[in-house]
């Protein structure tokens, strides 16, 4: 399969929501992919449930949800209802998250686990086999526009290895400090999935910027 690009509505204009979501809409991007915070688990705060009406309303691609959140299966049936096909929790939010993300799938949703930069990927793997998609963060969480993290590279390697021996049907979903550089190193490695925020919405053309990188990471 080629690799997925998934524009963070995080990076968007929110005076002019509804114009980013119908340019990603016409662009050449695969997914929406939404940021929760809570300011908790991460120091910020998004958006939740109004943002998410929006979307439901406007977008006519998959809304792919990451949940960077405390007690994140409070919230599953609400996000399932406005319209999430993914849902995307944290390994270090969830102390029971065999139990969450069979509750995510029990909703007729494909089911992430993520995990933040300093966590390795040996954590997933008794729960690896249980997830559709595994997604490392490639920079702190909290905050857009911040620079890769290099031994990001080394744990997406890792975690692909991981996948194929254990038969898991996930997806490799990097997020965080994605542009033509590192994309592209990225899916060298075996990354499926690219998050991206503000290297499409900080772009003076998002539309071309979203179809060179979906280009040269597919080459």
């Amino acid at each position: 399969m080629s690799v997925l690009i998934a524009p963070s509505i995080l990076a968007a204009d929110f005076g002019n929501l509804q114009r980013d979501i119908e340019m990603i809409n016409a662009s050449e991007a695969d997914w929406f992919h939404v940021d929760v915070m809570d300011g908790m688990f991460v120091p910020n705060i998004s958006f939740g449930m109004p943002i998410m009406e929006v979307l439901k309303k406007h977008a006519r691609k998959p809304l792919d949800v990451h949940l960077m959140i405390e007690k994140p299966e409070r919230y599953l049936e609400a996000f399932r209802d406005l319209g999430a096909f993914q849902i995307t929790v944290h390994y270090e939010t969830c102390p029971h998250l065999h139990r969450t993300l069979q509750h995510i799938r029990s909703l007729g949703l494909k089911a992430g686990v993520a995990i933040n930069p300093s966590t390795s990927v040996s954590v997933l793997e008794n729960i690896i086999s249980e997830a559709d998609l595994a997604l490392i963060m490639s920079v702190n969480p909290g905050f857009g526009g911040q620079k890769f993290i290099p031994f990001s590279l080394e744990k997406v390697g890792r975690l692909k290895e991981l996948i194929i021996t254990k038969a898991s049907p996930a997806l490799v979903q990097i997020d965080g400090g994605v542009n033509l550089e590192t994309g592209a190193k990225l899916a060298r490695r075996g990354c499926d999935v690219l998050v991206a925020g503000s290297f499409v919405f900080g772009s003076p053309d998002p539309l071309a910027t979203i179809q060179e990188l979906k280009k040269t990471v597919n080459q």
